[in-house]
């Protein structure tokens, strides 16, 4: 057999003609929406007004709800620095305007307010939009949060790619990005709205983008909408859409129970008449009788019944007179609400959803100190903390991002969780190892009592106190070893001068008492 050839693989480079090949710039993912619209316009794949009846009706949701509101904004907007620095002219009064600028954002109520608005909204709909009004120069000077969140659809990301500026540590960076519009329907009214961060101007009456050289009457320009919608859903999602059915299911649970007790029709008791029947004008009572008996009108009313005899006889006799029986069918009642175990595992499965403990939604007969502290804890960790850290970036990042603030940041404020206890334990220890210092002792207490203090400015307060503590022990060690060299001299010069020892003796003697002295009034006064 002849020598098997091997077999050759040739490679070329293919070089671009013309211009130098360049990565894109732009997103280019392929999203579902343009599958599940025929125009532009998307619509909410369920009525939004369906989420916020169930939140209406639930036993369970308002109050998870209001834990996410009071929790995350409800605790203030603050201004910080971003890095601990000593504070020169120009970053205080970058945070004397940061401050003015995050109150004026809304003049006809706290800002915090209009974030809490905003939170309640997205937990209702899973997504929430606030309006935003730019000033002349383009930094955003007011926002509005949209109180009818239903009413508000929006486009697909709509063709061209469109370059817009992003302010990252004192330089611009451009970005391409296809925008959205919104508009709002109300009572045959609408207005038009473009994404936020979308530079082109825009008619609000019509939703067109003015071309390029011309302009809009400034009435007319169309303000930006600035969405927070929970998931990657178009509309978002609700985080307790996985809870629906229980919600409903509690919903008509509830509703039978109330109709029960107010409309009940199970017979309380049974008449049983035998060899006879009632006669017209008993029945007639009887019927009466239980029409009426709601109410203080029917307590304490006495039901007299009549019998006759169901053959034609005159009279009755003695062994075939009617007899009548009253059953007590009470015991067949509904005595309390059904379903208890349904609707209390459902309550635990939407605080689940929310990841809520007890303690949150009222809820505290089960808890004690030490529960409720690690509940706080693990709640604000977990929950508040993370979501506090994204409404702040959106606000630094975007809302305020053309102001180009160098050295402060905003935040929301957050509650104490620090135990007490656990605080004590940590100090001490630290404190007998040698770490705290009277500044950090000061600090830590004013922090737990709330107050704002300034720091010692001596040399000491910044070393640790059982440093303090050693070199004070020693100073006094030695000024206690002089006073006992003192009082010992002291008594050899009073025998050598008893028994005449020479003058030259005692006179050195005495020179030493005397430097010991003065060294021990230089220890008393430093």
């Amino acid at each position: 057999m002849g020598a098997k050839k091997s077999a050759k693989v040739h490679a070329r480079i293919v070089k671009a003609q013309g211009s130098p090949i360049e990565k894109s710039d732009a997103s280019t993912q392929v999203t579902a929406e343009k599958a599940w619209n025929a125009s532009d316009w998307i619509e909410p794949p369920v009525l939004l007004e369906g989420f916020k009846r169930l939140v209406s009706e639930s036993s369970i949701l308002p109050q998870c709800i209001r834990a996410y509101k009071n929790n995350i904004p409800g605790y203030g907007i603050g201004i910080r620095y971003k890095v601990d620095e000593e504070e020169t002219a120009e970053m205080a009064a970058e945070f004397t305007r940061a401050e003015e600028i995050v109150e004026l954002l809304n003049t006809e109520k706290d800002t915090k307010e209009v974030f809490e608005d905003l939170i309640v909204a997205r937990e209702t709909y899973g997504i929430a939009y606030l309006e935003v009004i730019r000033n002349l120069a383009g930094e955003v000077q007011q926002i509005e949060f949209i109180k009818e969140t239903n009413t508000v659809r929006k486009t697909q990301p709509l063709q061209p790619y469109i370059e817009s500026p992003y302010y990252y540590h004192g330089k611009v960076v451009m970005r391409k990005k296809k925008f959205r519009k919104y508009r709002q329907q109300i009572g045959g009214n609408t207005v038009y709205f473009k994404e936020f961060g979308d530079p082109r101007t825009m008619d609000n009456r019509d939703g067109t983008y003015a071309n390029e050289g011309e302009g809009v009457e400034l009435q007319y320009q169309a303000n930006e909408i600035l969405e927070f919608a929970i998931g990657a859903e178009p509309y978002g999602e609700v985080r307790w859409i996985g809870q629906v059915l229980g919600v409903d299911g509690s919903r008509a649970a509830e509703n039978l129970n109330n109709n029960y007790f107010r409309n009940g029709r199970h017979t309380p008791l049974l008449i049983m008449v035998r060899g006879g029947t009632l006669t017209d004008d008993s029945f007639s009572k009887i019927q009466e009788y239980m029409n009426g008996i709601k109410g203080e009108s029917g307590q304490h009313s006495f039901l007299i019944l009549e019998t006759e005899s169901t053959e034609a006889r005159p009279s009755f006799e003695d062994d075939n007179k009617p007899d009548i029986e009253v059953k007590d069918l009470a015991s067949i009642l509904q005595r309390d609400e059904l379903f208890q175990d349904y609707l209390e595992n459902n309550r635990k499965r939407v605080q689940s959803a929310f990841q809520l403990p007890d303690l949150y939604v009222g809820y505290t007969a089960d808890f004690n100190r030490a529960t409720a502290q690690t509940a706080q804890e693990v709640t604000e960790e977990q929950v508040f903390q993370p979501e506090r850290k994204s409404l702040a970036w959106v606000i630094n990042n975007k809302l305020l991002n053309a102001y180009q603030f160098k050295y402060v940041e905003a935040y929301f404020l957050d509650p104490d969780v620090t135990n007490a206890d656990d605080l004590y334990k940590l100090l001490t220890v630290a404190n007998n190892a040698g770490g705290v210092t009277p500044n950090l002792a000061k600090e830590v207490i004013c922090e737990a009592l709330g107050k704002q203090c300034e720091p010692y400015d001596s040399e000491w307060a910044d070393e640790p106190i059982a440093v303090t503590k050693n070199k004070s022990a020693e100073n006094a060690g030695g000024l206690g070893n002089i006073s006992a060299v003192m009082a010992q001299l002291s008594s050899q010069i009073e025998k050598a001068q008893k028994k005449n020892e020479p003058d030259e003796v005692v006179a050195v003697m005495k020179e030493v008492q005397r430097l010991l002295k003065q060294m021990k009034e230089s220890g008393d006064e430093d």
